[in-house]
């Protein structure tokens, strides 16, 4: 094991954004906060009483925001733009304040070690990782828990995905102070990814971390870890990979225990088939550890591709 990464190593980094998992799928960290925001989110009722002139400046002030990258050359507000279907998403996506440090990691480090996902490309991830295996980890949050695993294996490459801006560009710098060229930073939604982007038996892992609970029951639709998502990961994951999924929301640990049980693709590690201890190589992170604090369990679930 290598020495722990300091993630305060920029001392602008943002000790109150989203744990891992937390939007993007949340881990960890889909994770929450990007450049895209919804139409509801951004496009407020006008107040009354607002002159017809001012209200269609302010909607066309709003629709370039939400079109112009924030950061020219670094990850896109929207990058499958509107040439995908409407479904319903795991995560929630949202603007959120980038530090400088983070800001300069994006505008330097993304040409070299980011890529959106766009659904135009089949990436060829031998060539992309210098012929390591790769590991998929949907919702890195900040980043600290994929940079130190980076760090501990460095013969593994890491395709770390999320829509959470400040957590790209913290990972991005991690990577460079660190000197970790086994990561790449992966913009947008990860069902994109793995459906359009990646070939069959591509993957050596897929790691979901404290991914969105959605705690409401109307809400459970929205939850990554579902029998469909099931069919498309094991299409791209080698026979014997491994899908990793860690998650400290009892009601949400039990579904996903039912659903990968219940799957044809995937054997549970386990032989008394339930939870797994956390593995050495999955590091306690901040989040976690503050809810451990709180008196949370924490489950982690590993199933193997048959």
């Amino acid at each position: 094991m290598s020495e722990p990464l300091n993630p305060s190593a920029d001392p602008s980094a943002n000790p109150s954004a989203p744990a891992p998992g937390e939007a993007a799928a949340g881990p960890n960290s889909a994770a929450a906060g990007t450049g895209a925001v919804s139409s509801a989110q951004s496009l407020a009722s006008p107040a009354a009483g607002i002159p017809d002139d001012l209200r269609a400046a302010s909607f066309e002030r709003q629709r370039r925001l939400r079109q112009e990258p924030r950061f020219p050359g670094g990850p896109a507000i929207d990058p499958a733009g509107s040439h995908h279907e409407r479904r319903i998403r795991s995560f929630q996506p949202r603007r959120s304040r980038v530090t400088p440090g983070q800001e300069d990691a994006l505008l330097r480090l993304w040409p070299q070690w980011g890529l959106d996902i766009d659904g135009h490309r089949v990436l060829d991830l031998p060539e992309l990782f210098d012929g390591l295996p790769v590991v998929l980890e949907i919702g890195f949050g900040m980043g600290e828990a994929t940079a130190q695993m980076a760090a501990d294996d460095p013969g593994t490459g890491i395709l770390a995905v999320d829509v959470h801006t400040p957590g790209q560009g913290n990972l991005l710098g991690l990577a460079d102070r660190n000197g970790l060229s086994n990561i790449r930073v992966a913009n947008g939604d990860a069902i994109i990814l793995l459906r359009e982007m990646l070939k069959p038996d591509s993957l050596d892992g897929l790691r979901v971390y404290f991914p969105d609970p959605w705690p409401k029951k109307r809400h459970h639709k929205r939850r990554l870890i579902q029998p469909e998502f099931l069919d498309l990961a094991a299409q791209r994951l080698k026979p014997g990979a491994v899908i990793h999924c860690a998650t400290d929301w009892e009601p949400y640990a039990e579904q996903m225990l039912e659903v990968l049980t219940a799957h044809p693709l995937f054997e549970n590690t386990q032989a008394d088939g339930g939870y797994a201890p956390r593995p050495a190589f999955r590091p306690l992170t901040r989040f976690e550890g503050q809810g451990l604090d709180k008196g949370h369990v924490v489950h982690d679930l590993l199933f193997a591709r048959r």
